[in-house]
């Protein structure tokens, strides 16, 4: 016998009573019939929901390995809005009272009260007068190894001389395991070069990891005794504007260019537990670059430390993290919270193109040439 029957969409069984009691379904109609074309509508839903799961994780990885313009929709991401109360009392000892109200667009403050620095946010010329007034000797650091010495270090330090605490007393440190190779390089009165010798490792990993510790053994050297602050810089990258003393502070953490806009669940992070660097969901404010970080010796000093120990008591457990030091001083910046963050504006990457926000590039990336440079 033909039967015509009605089956309303509904994945809740206790709901089929409630139906039928209000004449949704024909006396007539087989269980059966029901049953079947319920369970049709479960699978469909199930079907729909993880083509939606697989297009949601194209999307993501086309965003983070892929496609430019997917990467070009982060801008739709908010970075957050500092508080009014907390603005008024952003200032530190070099640039003075801050202007963070100057930059509405962008995300001014930590949770903890230091600042970000934008352009637009503090005076250059108040920064230039306070570390005058404090007679300072300002370290750069860089390290170049193997190639990265002939096809990076003259750029930096050139366009450093150009560029990077201009007037103030500078000593910059070059480590290398060629100290006749280094450039020379014409610098202003008052700014020494100095090379210092280090070992060449087997793999460019053990470079990066060894940096932290040969960091920490020259801070507590001659570097720490002639310099008063000091920055801690990449080679493969050159200043293309004033990078000056807005920048100095007891501790000073980078953002890095290609993650400031991502929220935290995205961040990189080392989350081997089993890791020193390992920081677990829900932990992390940032994430910071290793390409730049500085601050004061005796700070600097602590972080090294820290990321040293670290590497060390990994490498004894057979382990090593994601992004090598870079995932230490991450997990560092979170238990100890830097004093002051500087923007993207400080080191650029042009791969990403042009964002509003950056207004005026200190340093930018030099292009990579991983498969020449690290074999």
């Amino acid at each position: 016998m033909a039967c015509s029957c009605f089956v309303p969409v509904t994945r809740n069984w206790l709901f089929l009573p409630w139906l039928q009691a209000r004449g949704f379904f024909l006396a007539g109609c087989p269980p059966q019939l029901l049953d079947m074309a319920l369970k049709e509508r479960l699978r469909t839903w199930k079907r729909l929901f993880w083509l939606l799961i697989l297009f949601a994780l194209g999307l993501l990885g086309l965003y983070l390995y892929g496609l430019p313009v997917i990467r070009h929709l982060e801008v739709l991401i908010p970075m957050g809005v500092c508080p009014s109360a907390r603005m008024a009392l952003l200032r530190d000892n070099f640039t003075g009272l801050l202007h963070p109200w100057a930059r509405p667009e962008v995300l001014t403050c930590t949770s903890w009260g230091a600042p970000i620095i934008w352009d637009g946010t503090f005076d250059p010329a108040v920064a230039q007068r306070e570390a005058l007034q404090q007679n300072l000797t300002i370290g750069l650091t860089v390290f170049a190894v193997g190639r990265y010495l002939e096809k990076y270090l003259a750029r930096f330090l050139e366009t450093a001389e150009q560029h990077f605490m201009v007037g103030q007393r500078v000593v910059y440190y070059v480590f290398t395991e060629r100290p006749d190779a280094v450039p020379r390089v014409a610098l202003a009165p008052g700014r020494l070069l100095r090379v210092e010798r280090v070992a060449r490792e087997r793999r460019w990993q053990d470079v990066s990891m060894q940096r932290m510790h040969t960091l920490h053994e020259a801070l507590g050297g001659r570097l720490g005794r002639e310099a008063r602050f000091v920055f801690c810089m990449d080679v493969d990258q050159y200043f293309h504007g004033a990078f000056g003393p807005e920048a100095l502070a007891e501790s000073v953490a980078q953002l890095h260019s290609w993650h400031y806009r991502w929220p935290r669940w995205l961040l990189p992070y080392e989350r081997d537990a089993r890791s020193a660097a390992a920081l677990a969901p829900g932990e992390g404010d940032f994430y910071y670059h290793a390409a730049v970080f500085g601050g004061s010796v005796a700070a600097l000093r602590g972080l090294t430390a820290h990321c040293a120990r670290g590497q060390r008591r990994d490498r004894e457990l057979g382990l090593e993290a994601r992004w090598h030091d870079e995932s230490h001083l991450n997990k560092f910046f979170w238990l100890h919270k830097p004093a002051k963050v500087l923007s993207p504006e400080f080191c650029w990457s042009p791969d990403i193109g042009s964002r509003a926000e950056i207004r005026r590039p200190r340093l930018l990336w030099a292009p990579k040439e991983y498969a020449l440079l690290r074999d």
